[in-house]
């Protein structure tokens, strides 16, 4: 039996592909230990890095798009919010607090379809432009992982967190890429987080303190850059949403003062 991919998607779409294979797994994961599953969301967006530095020396594929979203819903859509609800789940029983655990629940529920929908309008309009519109997903589940990793585990807490990021990924507050310096920094640090684990396992040496730090690092990036992107990230030869408008009305006007011309 020949399978039809073969020969037809690239190595950036293996990476892409695997990064979805981990999502899922970080679903399970999150049934048996929220921290592991938190590290393997983390692990997804290190892949779903990745596949785009292979994809430029590489080359992509035509599916490369359609993949890399259907992953993203898998890794960032999914599994954030199925760890979300086993956090909840774990803390609080549906027999003693039914309206929470409900509530908790529907939030991750919209979690999800928000994330969907964010993808789906990436997907379509986004993909050639250097800028994004709503919050990552993969900012909104490095953000839920970290807290889970740093011990911010309260439930009230998570499922906020998890409702404004739902509502956040719907919105029209616009986000430039991340610089590549940036990005590598980002993937480092999240690789940190990831394989602190083994480094305990391999040698006493490491303080036990290790792995929370580099966590609260990792928050602190991805928050600094989900409250101030927006406002005070542009350069890099990426332009503001401001700044194109006032260039387009500064376009018009000059356009409008040569027609005047004209008709003088």
């Amino acid at each position: 039996m020949h399978l039809r991919f073969v020969g037809r998607l690239g190595l950036a779409d293996a990476v892409t592909v695997a990064n979805a294979a981990v999502g899922f797994l970080a679903v399970v994961a999150a049934a048996v230990d929220v921290r592991l599953a938190a590290r393997l969301i983390l692990l997804a967006a290190v892949a779903d890095g990745l596949d785009g530095v292979v994809a430029r020396h590489r080359g992509s594929t035509d599916a490369g798009p359609y993949l890399d979203s259907l992953a993203d819903v898998a890794s960032f859509g999914v599994a954030p919010a199925a760890l979300v609800a086993f956090v909840v789940l774990d803390a609080r029983s549906f027999a003693a607090d039914p309206v929470f655990v409900a509530a908790a629940v529907g939030v991750a529920a919209l979690f999800v379809s928000m994330a969907v929908a964010r993808l789906g309008m990436y997907t379509a309009y986004d993909t050639d432009e250097r800028v994004t519109v709503g919050v990552p997903t993969t900012l909104a589940a490095t953000v839920l992982a970290a807290a889970v990793i740093a011990g911010y585990t309260a439930p009230a807490l998570l499922v906020a967190g998890t409702a404004a990021f739902a509502l956040l990924m719907g919105s029209t507050v616009t986000y430039p890429d991340l610089h590549a310096q940036d990005a590598l920094v980002m993937g480092v640090v999240q690789a940190a987080v990831i394989l602190t684990p083994v480094g305990h396992m391999a040698t006493s040496i490491l303080p036990a303190w290790i792995g929370e730090g580099f966590a609260f690092a990792l928050l602190f990036l991805s928050v600094g850059y989900l409250v101030l992107g927006p406002r005070f990230y542009w350069g890099d030869g990426i332009r503001s949403p401001t700044d194109v408008r006032d260039a387009k009305e500064g376009t018009d006007a000059k356009d409008a003062d040569a027609v005047e011309d004209r008709g003088a």
